[in-house]
């Protein structure tokens, strides 16, 4: 992997300020144009978008062609899901719905090599398609990134042994899901800004990335406040949409 990719879990858990977006379009053109425009990393939804195995690959072939780092927020966190993502080049994985340490301890275990943990496979791209020896591929795995959600109240219940967890690099609030599961139908409420203040602490007590979603770059500037150390800004979805809307709405104005 190139020098991006590789460093990417270090600045994460060292606090760097990171900016990316979530990719909703399963095509591999959406990732080669975002790959040029100075984004830090990009994450590929496979949670809430049509991604399927195929098109998840070549996605990832074309981020690791570019040295573009390339988090995968996987729809659930089963072994085989983690292991068939991070063998297809991920970065790392967004994992949803964290809500408790032995959840974060699961993941953090899937993730690496071990007994009981991530199957070793030296012919997977993520490995160099067997180009490197086995010594290689495993210290590799210092790279990978595993980034836990936090988006019901029981997770920022939790969010100090999720942080704790040994392997666990990033916690995510999810602002959306843990706004309405606190009953609240905006995301601007006190119980959001609370579990900020929470999961805020406990990031920089066990010196891990602090991570949320923010529809604008307008919104990012106004929740920096909350300490956070890497935001994910709308998706490729919302910047279409609004490049359009825009063009549409000028081309003729006076």
């Amino acid at each position: 992997m190139g020098d991006r990719i590789s460093g990417f879990r270090q600045k994460l858990r060292q606090g760097d300020r990171l900016t990316g977006t979530f990719v909703k379009t399963p095509a591999h053109e959406i990732v080669e144009v975002l790959a040029r425009t100075g984004l830090d990393f990009l994450c590929l939804d496979a949670e809430h978008a049509p991604f399927d195995r195929a098109r998840l690959d070549a996605c990832l072939a074309v981020s690791c062609a570019l040295d573009m780092p390339t988090l995968v927020r996987i729809p659930e966190s089963s072994p085989s899901r983690i292991l068939t993502t991070l063998d297809a080049g991920a970065t790392g994985i967004v994992v949803p719905h964290v809500d408790s340490a032995a959840k974060a301890q699961a993941i953090a275990k899937a993730a690496r090599f071990g007994a009981g943990g991530r199957g070793f496979a030296g012919s997977t791209r993520w490995a160099g398609f067997a180009t490197r020896s086995m010594s290689e591929v495993l210290k590799q795995t210092e790279e990978t990134a595993v980034i836990a959600q936090i988006e019901e109240p029981a997770g920022v219940d939790a969010a100090s042994a999720i942080a704790a967890t040994d392997g666990v690099d990033a916690l995510f609030i999810g602002p959306a899901d843990l706004s309405v599961a606190y009953g609240h139908e905006t995301l601007d409420n006190p119980d959001l800004d609370a579990a900020f203040g929470t999961v805020r602490t406990v990031c920089r007590e066990q010196n891990k990335g602090f991570m949320t979603w923010v529809p604008s770059a307008g919104a990012a500037a106004a929740w920096r406040k909350h300490g956070l150390t890497a935001f994910v800004v709308g998706s490729e979805h919302a910047w279409i949409a609004a490049g359009a809307r825009g063009a549409a709405q000028d081309v003729w104005a006076d």
